[in-house]
């Protein structure tokens, strides 16, 4: 029983959440004149854990004939009959119910646009069988999570939250397509859409490294426009030297490590953004509602 809880939280991928994380605690500090209320926080923090959880456990439940031919999932508990696809449904309604609840708990409005995000995210799980634009629809999905922290915070909308989705839109989108390179030969053998399986690794690279510069360009903006301090723009600083070591340890004839490197430098990078975002705000920041 142990083994198959560890298997399931394994293959649900918790996190997984942590690049998203930063970015939509971020929002909600940046809505706040001040540290937002706790309850807030923790709401936010299970919409997003809910959310992530039906969406993965969804997914596999959409992958799972793929993921037996592929090499690199061909360990996930579903493919090995740890668990059935019946447990996998039950956790995408749990996480889903854990999402609207938590939506319904912040205000009406995050309650009105839940579906929305939710139907998105599950959507994407068919992305790659329509479009080489998946992972900028990955990224959409992703950038969603500061629009909603944001919204939590304060409702209605406004030009911030929507330039600081669409920095995480493309900040996602890069390491996705970095991310995706492992699977060239797979996507290309079964026809399944890809940048790295259509154009090649070295090109994808490129573009996702474009992807990055333009994320940080509209953080740069995002800050502007939310009125925060120069600790937050010491924080965007330090991301280009972070991201430029990353592309410049990649290697086209060598994508081994592409996935490890990608989640792991995504979360940490987001994370340090997060803490100079809360140090700007407690500690510099005074800020106008926007």
């Amino acid at each position: 029983m142990y083994r198959k809880a560890l298997a399931l939280l394994k293959a649900i991928g918790l996190d997984r959440t942590i690049p998203a994380v930063p970015f939509a605690l971020t929002a909600a500090l940046a809505a706040s004149t001040r540290w937002p209320r706790g309850a807030i926080l923790v709401w936010v923090l299970l919409a997003l854990v809910g959310a992530h959880t039906a969406a993965r456990a969804f997914n596999h439940i959409a992958d799972l004939d793929y993921d037996r031919e592929n090499r690199r999932t061909a360990d996930r508990a579903l493919v090995r009959g740890e668990h059935g696809p019946r447990t996998f449904w039950g956790v995408c309604l749990i996480g889903a119910a854990v999402y609207f609840v938590a939506a319904g708990m912040l205000n009406r409005l995050c309650l009105t646009l839940s579906p929305l995000a939710l139907g998105a995210l599950l959507g994407y799980s068919y992305a790659k069988r329509r479009t080489v634009w998946t992972h900028w629809i990955l990224g959409f999905c992703v950038g969603l999570a500061p629009v909603g922290a944001w919204i939590a915070v304060r409702p209605g909308m406004s030009l911030a939250p929507i330039v600081l989705g669409a920095a995480v839109l493309f900040w996602t989108a890069g390491f996705d397509i970095i991310f995706s390179c492992q699977d060239i030969a797979f996507y290309r053998s079964h026809r399944l859409f890809s940048l790295p399986a259509r154009w090649g690794a070295q090109r994808a690279l490129l573009v996702a490294a474009a992807s990055h510069l333009l994320a940080v360009w509209l953080l740069v903006i995002f800050g502007e426009i939310a009125g925060l301090g120069w600790l937050y723009l010491l924080g965007v600083v330090l991301l280009v030297p972070a991201l430029f070591w990353e592309h410049r340890a990649l290697r086209p004839e060598d994508l081994r490590c592409a996935g490890s490197a990608s989640l792991l430098a995504n979360g940490i990078i987001s994370l340090v953004l997060f803490l100079f975002a809360a140090a700007d705000v407690i500690l510099i920041s005074s800020r106008m509602p926007i």
